[in-house]
């Protein structure tokens, strides 16, 4: 008898949102305390959110940072993270554009866009900066602080102007970095449009250092690329904290690699 309902009704999770390994609905589960993971979504992209979701929950990261976001997008995927998948994240926003093209809703009501911040925690002292120049676009930055491995961190997700765009980026890079200094114990999170030997990036390095270890400015050429065309814009920089591993996962569902990074949050005052 339960087969057959389930062939006549259909599965009970949303459309679209029955995967290989997803925990039935309503099922809770546990997200990795110390891992955090960073991802540009694309848009416009033809992905399902159901697919952002499920691609999200292999990695059950503590916080995630997503760029090229729609608020739409990200509270469907929260559903479907909590629904289809057992986790339940908070979520903050850093948008800088309405764009109807982008995100949809009314001409005289466009979605929001930029990025977000989902966090198994909750965050507190949320800001977000339109850069003064985005270049060919609006940009900015977010922070809000949470706990990742059990210790309190101040997350910031960014995402920089376009590329050939160069003394831009060095502008916005210089901004963020003012407010990053502030803080002994950072997670910087975001698609930098710039290899990590680009000379706008200088401002970043002299205060953090990258997830992997082996990549630096010296050894570009060592660091594991980010994106469909074989560059690395994707970061998880780190200031007071140290990495114990990271993993980068290309994607169907976006032209970005999926970046995580387990931490050791311990280091610091």
């Amino acid at each position: 008898m339960a087969a057959i309902c389930i062939a006549l009704v259909g599965p009970s999770a949303p459309s679209g949102a029955v995967f290989a390994g997803s925990l039935p609905v309503g099922d809770a589960r546990d997200v990795v305390p110390n891992r955090v993971m960073t991802w540009n979504i694309c848009n416009p992209c033809d992905a399902s959110n159901a697919h952002r979701a499920a691609e999200i929950a292999t990695h059950a990261p503590q916080v995630i940072g997503l760029q090229e976001a729609c608020v739409g997008d990200v509270e469907r995927i929260r559903r479907y993270l909590r629904s289809v998948h057992g986790l339940v994240y908070h979520v903050e926003y850093g948008m800088v554009l309405r764009d109807w093209g982008r995100c949809g809703g009314a001409p005289w009501n466009p979605g929001a866009f930029g990025q977000a911040i989902l966090s198994a925690a909750p965050m507190t002292d949320h800001v977000k900066v339109e850069y003064p120049d985005g270049g060919s676009e609006h940009r900015g930055y977010m922070a809000v602080t949470t706990t990742v491995g059990g210790r309190t961190v101040r997350v910031f997700n960014t995402h920089l102007a376009q590329r050939r765009q160069e003394a831009v980026r060095a502008d916005q890079a210089g901004v963020l970095a003012a407010d990053v200094a502030r803080h002994d114990r950072v997670i910087l999170l975001g698609d930098l449009n710039a290899v990590p030997d680009a000379p706008e990036l200088t401002r970043i390095w002299s205060l953090a250092t990258d997830a992997d270890p082996g990549c630096r400015p010296s050894s570009a050429g060592a660091c594991e690329p980010t994106t469909d065309w074989q560059s690395k814009f994707d970061y998880v920089f780190l200031r007071g904290i140290a990495p114990l591993g990271h993993r980068v996962r290309p994607t169907p569902y976006s032209d970005h690699h999926v970046l995580r990074a387990d931490l050791d949050t311990t280091p610091g005052p």
